[in-house]
């Protein structure tokens, strides 16, 4: 197998802007265009979690690395609160990207369940250098990124809903 067949060409994710100004709508919509090189397509709801503020979510598909041009485009508006993950894929990890504008920007591996992971050599670090171990676990885990954007997460009036279903026996 060659070197280049290893890896995988294309994956997807999902753009979550929690929170964003309505005059500023438009403006994310071409950061995201331009970033995927199609129409970004959101519909825009309410955020009941702040008054004013609006939401929205899409879906994407392109080469892998495009979570991370995403949030470089989103990055330009430090008052936005959003979201990007990008699924793992052959032989690459997958990626959560997550930004408040209280907190910054925080990003993390995820595995197929899209649980965060830790890597070996970043918990051996912790465990040498810590001086409150716990702290730095929660941060590594992106802890005060999801307390901080679970109350933006929850579905508004008209928002899109995915529904899951697991079927049993």
């Amino acid at each position: 197998m060659r070197v280049s067949e290893q890896f995988a060409d294309s994956t997807s994710g999902v753009v979550y802007v929690h929170s964003a100004p309505a005059a500023l709508c438009p403006h994310v919509e071409w950061a995201l265009a331009a970033t995927l090189d199609s129409p970004a397509n959101l519909t825009w709801n309410s955020q009941p979690a702040s008054e004013g503020m609006l939401r929205a979510t899409t879906t994407w598909v392109g080469p892998v690395g495009t979570a991370s041009r995403l949030v470089n485009a989103l990055r330009a508006w430090p008052m936005l609160r959003f979201e990007v993950t990008e699924d793992p894929s052959e032989g690459v990890d997958g990626e959560r990207y997550s930004h408040t504008p209280e907190l910054g920007l925080w990003h993390g591996c995820t595995s197929a369940s899209g649980d965060v992971v830790v890597g070996e050599m970043r918990l051996r670090a912790i465990m040498a250098t810590a001086a409150d171990l716990r702290a730095e676990l929660d941060y590594a885990l992106g802890t005060d990124w999801d307390d901080a954007l679970e109350p933006f997460r929850s579905g508004s009036e008209g928002a899109e809903v995915t529904w899951m279903r697991r079927d049993v026996g």
